[in-house]
């Protein structure tokens, strides 16, 4: 089983229900919440605030394409 980490833990990381956290982009893309298309897309991202985003549950990574 992954480890998961909390929102707190996080540089950069999303969480599988469509938030993800980047303390290393832009101020709008700090905390966003994406929809996921069926397919697993991501898209139509909206900055949200910390208090909104799920206490556990979240895995790390290295980063994200913005562009993409």
């Amino acid at each position: 089983m992954e480890q998961t980490f909390s929102p707190t833990e996080i540089e950069i990381g999303f969480h599988q229900v469509g938030y993800r956290i980047d303390k290393t982009a832009s101020p709008m893309n700090l905390y966003t919440k994406w929809q996921i298309s069926d397919d697993g897309r991501w898209h139509n991202p909206e900055p949200v605030d910390f208090g909104v985003l799920p206490l556990e549950g979240w895995s790390r990574c290295e980063g994200f394409d913005w562009n993409q």
